[in-house]
């Protein structure tokens, strides 16, 4: 039975890694939901989070495959229970829509959303939260005109207490 997965990988920051690591999905047929790339806590080591919907087996495999890769440091795997995770999107709203009060204006606090910078012509507002959260923030804002909208992948980190230092050394 196939269920969500966060899987982090660690890498050096190389130039072609996100090829070295994508291709290795893309072999497999697996579709990457959600991919965000950063520096971790440690110099020089880089923090690859995706998201994927799959079976137990086989992303203990990818996890495995992906570890043989020379320029992966290490690759790890946690289902949603074992994760703190958050997404933020960005939407462009109509000022005219936001600033008569009405129902749109009501969306936005019902949702806890901020307003991050206000421009002639309109407004961008941020939601932080799980995607089902943002996208219900967007499905309501829809007739009132979204103009743009964005939503940034998975950020996560692990309940365990471990840090990557103690991983390596494991």
């Amino acid at each position: 039975m196939k269920k969500r997965f966060t899987l982090s990988i660690f890498t050096e920051n190389i130039v072609g890694i996100l090829n070295q690591v994508t291709i290795i999905f893309t072999r497999r047929h697996i579709n990457i939901e959600s991919i965000v790339v950063s520096e971790s806590e440690m110099d020089g080591i880089h923090r690859y989070t995706l998201v994927i919907s799959e079976t137990d087996e086989v992303v203990r495999k990818v996890v495995l495959q992906l570890e043989k890769q020379v320029d992966i440091i290490k690759a790890l795997y946690h289902e949603d229970k074992d994760v703190i995770y958050q997404e933020i999107a960005l939407f462009k709203m109509p000022s005219d829509v936001l600033i008569k009060g009405g129902e749109a204006e009501k969306i936005v606090r019902k949702h806890f959303a901020r307003i991050i910078s206000v421009e002639e012509g309109f407004i961008i507002l941020e939601k932080t939260g799980h995607k089902e959260e943002t996208q219900k923030l967007f499905n309501e804002l829809k007739p009132y005109g979204v103009l743009e909208f964005v939503r940034s992948g998975r950020i996560a980190i692990t309940k365990p207490m471990k840090t990557l230092e103690t991983i390596l050394k494991n």
